[in-house]
């Protein structure tokens, strides 16, 4: 393929996605050409957008920083590339960096956009940023404590996150709820307790729900204890949800609370822009046992097919499963 033109994944209709080609435009001052390394897919969101489950009312909210067509479809999404860049400033010319940026096989953005990775993070590993980024805002906003009783019920990649930061605090007795056994060993690498099943009791200090789906939110309720906070971090689309708030919700004083990662929570904001974050996103991933929860990878040629298979509902055992370019 010539260098004028760059491969790029499009959903054409919801359930359906296609790589085609189209003209890369030339770099102008102040921007950069990238090669693109690997991309990660990330389930949750991506399923909704693959099978066309984004409400209308929520259309623009939901807009990728380099998105291209509009929902439900035509549409090109993603946001965790990491490449290399060709052309640009001599600072970044020859350096791996991450960028919110669709699958596509070589770009042009502002050198602004890209954030090169730390020395002892690897490409491989990088396609993690985004969903650590989450991870962190979330931790930002539910502000857990040394020492507290931690419940994450969700072990995909945002909930493992969540629960792998909460556990670095003093003392914090942290459990990762998954009815999937096969993340068990997931959980046990990056040194997480794991359980099937809901723990019986409602004394939790912080319950974090990230299963993506509405019957986890009802037991991340009823895990929490007086006066707890119990952070929502799943997002599901046009999908409605039925939670029991007329049973114990109100006699314990529970606080229901929402994250996402496009806003920094405002008692961050005077100090902390969305690069300063990313950057520590990518720092954090210097630990090698985060490795776990990359479960797969394919070559971009295989993506059309690839998300048909990703975005079904029985598939188990899946966290990040990594795209190469070769």
């Amino acid at each position: 393929m010539d260098k004028e033109t760059a491969r790029q994944f499009w959903v054409r209709v919801p359930g359906s996605g296609e790589i085609v080609a189209a003209p890369l435009p030339s770099r102008q001052e102040g921007e950069v050409l990238v090669r693109t390394l690997f991309t990660g897919v990330s389930r949750g969101t991506e399923s909704l957008v693959f099978r066309g489950r984004v409400p209308e009312s929520q259309r623009e909210a939901m807009r990728a920083p380099f998105q291209e067509g509009d929902f439900p479809a035509p549409v090109k999404y993603g946001y965790a590339n990491v490449g290399e860049v060709l052309e640009g400033p001599e600072g970044l010319r020859g350096r791996a960096v991450f960028c919110l940026f669709p699958h596509q096989d070589r770009y042009v953005v502002p050198a602004a956009a890209v954030t090169p990775l730390p020395e002892g993070v690897p490409a491989e590993r990088a396609v993690l940023a985004a969903n650590m980024e989450t991870a962190v805002n979330a931790v930002w906003d539910a502000t857990p404590g040394p020492g507290d009783r931690i419940v994450v019920f969700g072990g995909g990649v945002v909930g493992t996150l969540v629960a792998w930061l909460c556990n670095a605090l003093p003392g914090a007795r942290v459990t990762l709820i998954d009815p999937d056994e096969s993340r068990s060993a997931t959980a046990e690498a990056l040194g997480l307790t794991f359980r099937s099943s809901p723990p019986g009791s409602a004394d939790a200090d912080l319950v974090v729900h990230a299963s993506g789906n509405p019957q986890g939110l009802v037991e991340a309720l009823a895990a929490a204890g007086p006066e707890a906070t119990v952070l929502e971090l799943s997002w599901f689309g046009d999908r409605p949800v039925t939670l029991p708030l007329g049973e114990a919700f109100h006699h314990r004083r529970l606080t229901l609370r929402s994250s996402q990662v496009g806003r920094i929570p405002a008692h961050r904001q005077p100090r902390w822009t969305h690069g300063r974050r990313m950057e520590l996103a990518l720092s954090l991933l210097e630990e090698p046992a985060l490795d776990a929860l990359i479960t797969g990878e394919s070559p971009f040629d295989q993506l059309p097919q690839l998300m048909q298979r990703l975005t079904g509902g029985d598939v188990t055992g899946v966290l990040c499963h990594r795209i190469r370019y070769d």
